[in-house]
């Protein structure tokens, strides 16, 4: 069976696959395709443009094939890769030579945009898309200088992706830059479609609470990292920079940060932390001074405490354990819901169940208050990923309120900066600051 047999009958099931016969100077060719990927027509035009302008007319099939791309094996497995990511295969089937071609493509994706799910003030309005050439533009756009380097990897046997590894050559530690490079080249036989994947093939630990990359959507983010010595993983088909290593200064720090003056800068920084504090520490010391340490708390602030939790029934830990499952529902829910409708019925949602909550006395006032500014507290944080972090943390130290009060929250306390100090990203400490230096930093 020949290749154009045998590519029929792989693509026998594929409804957008082609094989057409064409002209080119004097031979007959078959051009074979994906018309989902492929602009058959234009594509066709500027094939036979190309012939038409070659000086000379009498060149071999083998010689004319590689003017117009590269010459592959006419074997199946090495022709359906390149159609597989929309390349055009030309065979010329008297001398069985095959080459895969750049067509003229057709737009499967959509245009830049507005970041969807980081805001920003002063910085730049361009977010990142599914095409990974497109980004590569986006951020050569930002990253201007001669030192940007990129290179590509193709990851995965049954599908295969594109991978980038994208560094400054001047800024990045070489023992990263090769410690990166070792386990990429060791796991190109994995499939990488998600982050998970490519933790297992970085060789990080799946289990941690503390993240293990930070995911951006904007271009600014990720150029102000590779000025930070760090490394930019991009994958095909999604839609953020995928920043490594991470380090715990990355939650407080933003590239937009610089577009204010020195002294606003260090202050939203210092509120940021300050809510990191608040949304983990506050909801522990409540259940801890309520339940077991009451008489920590002055006279006045004990009785009101107690009058706003009169006729409650439950311990302080458990109305606050079920109060929080439904704020992580209802902050869940906001994000599956349609865009149209999500805020809405989160917010009504939230004051309906919260009143209600109050009026049926199963939790008291004080909770709805101290729960509602813990869960905007922890949202001030750069980055879901991290939010999501802080928002694991504050059980742990419930836990232990409940059951030791104030000895037991600060036990908790040192347990989560033990665990944070022990944890390491791509070798380096996750409680290092980052390595560019404050002139830079002014600069940048």
């Amino acid at each position: 069976m020949d290749l154009k047999e045998s590519l029929a009958e792989y693509f026998k099931a594929n409804a957008d696959f082609f094989n057409v016969e064409i002209q080119l100077l004097q031979y007959q060719v078959q051009v074979i395709g994906l018309d989902s990927l492929v602009d058959l027509p234009q594509s066709i035009a500027s094939l036979q443009i190309q012939t038409s302008n070659m000086i000379e007319n009498s060149l071999s099939p083998a010689s004319l094939l590689k003017n117009l791309g590269e010459l592959v094996e006419p074997k199946l497995e090495a022709v359906i890769p390149d159609i597989m990511k929309g390349n055009l295969i030309i065979l010329e089937p008297l001398s069985g030579t095959c080459s895969a071609v750049l067509p003229i493509s057709k737009s499967v994706t959509r245009s830049v945009s507005s970041p969807e799910t980081e805001n920003t003030l002063y910085g730049s309005s361009s977010a990142f898309l599914e095409d990974i050439n497109t980004n590569i533009g986006i951020l050569r756009k930002h990253c201007t200088g001669s030192s940007l380097q990129v290179e590509t990897y193709t990851v995965g046997k049954s599908h295969p992706k594109s991978l980038l590894l994208i560094y400054q050559d001047d800024r990045i530690e070489p023992r990263l830059l090769q410690s990166i490079q070792a386990k990429i080249k060791e796991g190109l036989d994995q499939e990488v479609h998600h982050i998970q994947q490519l933790e297992n093939m970085l060789g990080v630990n799946t289990w941690s609470f503390v993240t293990n990359f930070n995911m951006t959507e904007l271009p600014q983010n990720a150029a102000h990292s590779l000025q930070q010595g760090k490394v930019v993983l991009m994958i095909d088909r999604y839609p953020f920079a995928i920043i490594l290593p991470s380090l715990v200064m990355d939650m407080f720090c933003l590239k937009d940060d610089h577009n204010y003056p020195l002294p606003f800068m260090y202050l939203i920084r210092v509120l940021r932390i300050i809510g990191v504090l608040i949304a983990t520490i506050i909801p522990g010391l409540y259940v801890a001074l309520v339940s077991v340490n009451p008489e920590v708390l002055r006279l006045q602030l004990a009785l009101s405490i107690a009058n706003s939790r009169q006729d409650v029934p439950y311990p302080a830990f458990v109305e606050t354990l079920l109060l929080l499952i439904v704020l992580e529902l209802i902050l869940e829910a906001s994000v599956r819901l349609p865009k149209s409708v999500g805020p809405t019925i989160t917010m009504v949602g939230g004051i309906i169940l919260g009143q209600a909550a109050v009026s049926a006395k199963l939790v008291s006032n004080l909770l709805i208050i101290v729960l509602a500014g813990t869960t905007i507290a922890s949202s001030t944080v750069v980055g879901f990923q991290n939010s999501v972090a802080i928002r694991g943390f504050k059980y742990l130290l419930i836990i232990l309120s409940a059951i030791y009060g104030m000895l037991g929250l600060l036990a908790g306390i040192v347990v989560i900066c033990a665990y944070m100090g022990h944890q390491k990203s791509m070798g380096i400490p996750y409680l290092s600051l980052p390595t560019l230096n404050q002139k830079d930093e002014q600069n940048g």
